[in-house]
């Protein structure tokens, strides 16, 4: 699969985030350019599977920011909708609402007539882990895709939110996970 430095779609989505995202924008950029690139290699899609991975993927994460929580997949979904609705693509709702809900599911996502929300999980884990899980990816795979899009201090980002979000909540130390 060829490397995609610049994808209009996304950038189109990002863009009119950039500056709430501020200095952790090119962090975030980048993870969802790897996720993506990752659940393409993993799928044998169409150029519609491709356009609903990329949407998800530029809206998966944006609660972060929106809300400035770790509780952040419930606020990443209304940007997401109103998108697919100015578009007129209501009809890709459901399956990309659960691409975003399951994406931090612990367990492989079952239900065969919704096979992109299981490759955009794997796709996810696969930038989370830092490649540690791959689904069958070659290793020589992730690691070009992860020098394409370098990490930009995405992860140490995520780290320090959630340690401010433990202290305030040790009781639910990790809200956006899913059994």
């Amino acid at each position: 699969m060829r490397i995609e430095t610049e994808i209009s779609l996304l950038e189109d989505i990002l863009s009119e985030w950039q500056s709430l995202i501020g200095e952790e924008y090119q962090g975030y950029r980048n993870h969802v350019y790897r996720m993506v690139h990752f659940c393409q290699m993993l799928s044998d899609g169409d150029e519609e599977a491709r356009q609903k991975i990329l949407i998800a993927g530029a809206f998966h994460d944006l609660g972060i920011w929106i809300e400035d929580t770790v509780d952040y997949i419930p606020p990443s979904l209304p940007p997401m909708l109103e998108y697919l609705q100015s578009r007129g693509l209501e009809a890709w709702s459901e399956e990309i609402r659960l691409m975003i809900t399951e994406h931090h599911k612990l367990r492989p996502y079952n239900d065969q007539a919704q096979l992109l929300v299981e490759c955009f999980r794997q796709g996810d884990l696969v930038d989370f882990s830092i490649g540690l899980f791959r689904f069958g990816l070659a290793k020589a795979q992730v690691e070009e895709v992860k020098a394409t899009f370098p990490n930009a201090g995405f992860h140490a980002a995520l780290a320090r939110r959630a340690g401010r979000w433990f202290l305030k909540h040790p009781f639910d130390p990790l809200p956006m996970m899913k059994w």
